[in-house]
């Protein structure tokens, strides 16, 4: 993922930062305990298509 649209992208809940996952296949809201999925390169910053962090992830710097 493109690191200039990772520094503008933001969750759409709470407006904070995003972190892209180690697999790079998600999107994570720590604020919230939300990881938005990321398809074909693209981040669905859907709060419908996010799911929960788990205690660990949640915990996880």
């Amino acid at each position: 993922m493109d690191p200039k649209l990772l520094d503008i992208l933001a969750c759409p809940l709470c407006k904070g930062p995003v972190h892209l996952s180690a697999d790079k296949s998600e999107l994570l809201c720590k604020a919230d305990a939300l990881a938005f999925p990321v398809r074909d390169g693209i981040p669905v910053m859907l709060e419908n298509e996010a799911r929960s962090l788990n205690v660990d992830e949640r915990l996880d710097k």
